[in-house]
């Protein structure tokens, strides 16, 4: 089942992306989030935008959420789409789901462009990307450092 976030999930949520801070390069974060942390930022995001949860059961297993690409003001229709699913979780159409259903409210909020970021390489985070009709339209060289090891970050657009 796809929902949108409550605020009670922001427990679940921590530990999918602290993972991901925590093993991968996934995210440039280098430091695990507090629940608290989590909280906030939901809140400060479905002020205005959606986020949604992939649940089975009780049990959550991914989510996904936009949010504003620059604070200036000319970039009000334009987010940056972000989706994360629990370790063992991926390859079965469920990251597919969850975007198609952050798409479709991005759409109703009457967002122009959709911008997702992605570290290189991440061959599973492109293919669902362009999937979804997102076509990369940037590649940054050695933008990122983490783990020792400088990391490239492309951007992909979606005209919604």
């Amino acid at each position: 089942m796809i929902r949108p976030v409550e605020k009670g999930d922001a427990k679940v949520i921590c530990k999918i992306y602290n993972h991901y801070i925590e093993n991968s390069v996934i995210t440039f974060e280098e430091e695990p989030i507090p629940v608290e942390e989590m909280q906030n930022r939901i809140r400060e995001i479905t002020v205005s935008l959606p986020w949604f949860v992939y649940q089975v059961g009780e049990k959550i297993i991914g989510y996904a959420y936009a949010n504003r690409w620059k604070l200036k003001s000319a970039y009000r229709y334009a987010v940056e789409t972000t989706i994360y699913l629990s370790p063992g979780e991926t390859g079965r159409g469920i990251g597919s789901r969850l975007y198609g259903e952050l798409i479709a409210s991005l759409k109703t909020h009457h967002m122009h462009c959709a911008i997702g970021v992605i570290t290189i390489p991440n061959p599973a985070s492109i293919a669902l990307h362009e999937r979804m009709g997102f076509e990369k339209v940037a590649h940054f060289r050695e933008v990122g450092w983490k783990f020792n090891q400088w990391i490239d970050v492309g951007y992909w657009e979606l005209m919604l």
